[in-house]
């Protein structure tokens, strides 16, 4: 099996400034594109073969600035340059690639478009319409020859764009919010739904991806938000008596169930994190395994929710959901919905926050802090119906929403914890080790334990209040 990578070198600047083609060098963009995708190429082997460029200024600084972003101790590429890949014509690179010694199964090009594009489609017929600036084509090919290539002999074609591996290069293109300045309550959460529906859709490739851990956080809080507003319709309805909307309470099922499906991966990716900003209290070996067990799980994890994805049971859902959105019932919910009834349902929240609380106790289960985090997330949803009128409400309640948080991050990581001191075959060495960090992790439970206990009643700071 042959390997091809087929890189399209990042954004230059325009021509203007009276230097030759070739000698057009990368623009900050560009240089933020190469930024973006040099993890995405390391994950996926390509520096580890052979890695052909063309001389071009703009394609050796998108492979010098890849290099310059690659984590210490890691081999960076080592490329040969080509005046042959300096070309624009498919068939030229074409014949450049067949006529490749054989020896090498793995081969990175760096090169220019159209030729790249051109190649890519004789190869495989499902080869993108595009390929924008600092874009991979991946393509597996069957044989061990360049030589003998073939009409869509591609067996396996997967790209990406800097847009999929970075979030903050997506927002640069990421659907506009509507304006609704002069909208009604109904007519902004019917823009608002719209729009949320439209980021979840173009998240997706940045979650499958699976690059930046940004895109399936975003991917959830849009599903969460989204949530929000059909509970919140939900709610005023049953509690006036003005009505229901047939079918919400399915459909929010669904979104609901879209969005756990994502809560183990997101909490390994929030562990991961914090294990690169502070190394855990463990002998390095010990470090090093650690990482590789939950790396382990990350993918496991992703592969699961990439097949989710992939799944046509899941854009019809999602389609039914937009669809209902958009039927004359739902628009009718909507047109009962008000910010008196808004409030009501608002304040029935927080008063049942203020007795949760007030139920908490130091030796009360886990679970009762994290059934207060999550009626804290309902409260913040509801309340951001109404941004402008809840301002003051809705500051307070993020620093509570984070203390809150921050005892879900240390309940996760200790059951991350146990199950790799479980699974290892050094248990007793690495038990004592991993016993010692949890009960180190138990004693910082304790102080957010008191911490949380001594928070205000809600209803103090809350709409009920002023």
């Amino acid at each position: 099996m042959l390997e091809l990578y087929l890189l399209r070198h990042a954004k230059a600047k325009c021509e203007g400034e009276k230097l030759p083609d070739a000698e057009r060098p990368l623009s900050q963009r560009g240089r933020n594109q190469a930024a973006a995708m040099a993890p995405a190429l390391m994950r996926r082997s390509a520096f580890e073969g052979e890695v052909v460029s063309s001389p071009a200024r703009r394609a050796r600084e998108t492979l010098e600035a890849m290099a310059e972003l690659l984590p210490e101790g890691t081999p960076g590429p080592v490329a040969h340059f080509d005046e042959a890949l300096y070309t624009f014509d498919g068939e030229a690179l074409r014949a450049w690639l067949q006529g490749r010694p054989e020896g090498s199964r793995r081969l990175l090009v760096v090169g220019h478009n159209p030729a790249l594009l051109e190649l890519a489609r004789w190869l495989s017929p499902e080869a993108p319409e595009a390929l924008p600036t600092g874009a991979l084509l991946h393509l597996r090919l069957p044989g061990e020859s360049w030589q003998a290539l073939e009409k869509h002999a591609a067996e396996g074609l997967a790209s990406l764009t800097p847009e999929q591996a970075s979030h903050a290069l997506f927002l640069r293109r990421a659907p506009a919010p509507p304006d609704l300045r002069k909208a009604d309550l109904a007519g902004r959460l019917l823009g608002q739904l719209g729009h949320l529906y439209r980021l979840v859709r173009t998240l997706e490739p940045g979650v499958m991806a699976g690059i930046d851990p940004e895109f399936l956080h975003q991917y959830r809080v849009n599903l969460r938000r989204s949530r929000a507003i059909g509970e919140a319709v939900l709610a005023t309805a049953r509690q006036s008596g003005s009505g229901k909307a047939p079918g919400l309470k399915k459909r929010l099922k669904v979104l609901k169930a879209r969005a756990q499906a994502t809560s183990d991966l997101r909490d390994l990716d929030v562990f991961l994190e914090s294990l690169a900003d502070t190394p855990p209290p463990l002998v390095a070996r010990s470090r090093r395994a650690l990482e590789r067990f939950l790396k382990a799980h990350q993918r496991e994890q992703h592969t699961t929710l990439c097949q989710q994805l992939s799944q046509p049971g899941y854009a019809e859902q999602m389609q039914a959901w937009q669809a209902f959105v958009d039927s004359r019932e739902f628009g009718q919910a909507l047109a009962r919905l008000s910010t008196p009834k808004v409030e009501a349902v608002l304040a029935e929240r927080i008063a049942g926050h203020d007795r949760d609380l007030a139920g908490l106790t130091p030796d009360a289960p886990d679970e009762a802090f994290h059934d207060l985090r999550k009626a804290v997330k309902r409260i913040r949803y509801l309340a951001e119906l109404e941004p402008k009128r809840q301002r003051r409400f809705l500051k307070g309640l993020k620093a509570r929403q984070t203390l809150l948080g921050e005892f879900q991050d240390l309940c996760t990581r200790q059951a991350w914890i146990a199950a790799f001191a479980a699974g290892s075959p050094k248990a007793s060495r690495r038990r004592k080790e991993c016993d010692a960090w949890c009960a180190a992790l138990e004693a910082q439970k304790r102080a957010l334990r008191e911490r949380i206990m001594a928070l205000a009643p809600l209803r103090e700071s809350g709409p009920a209040a002023r």
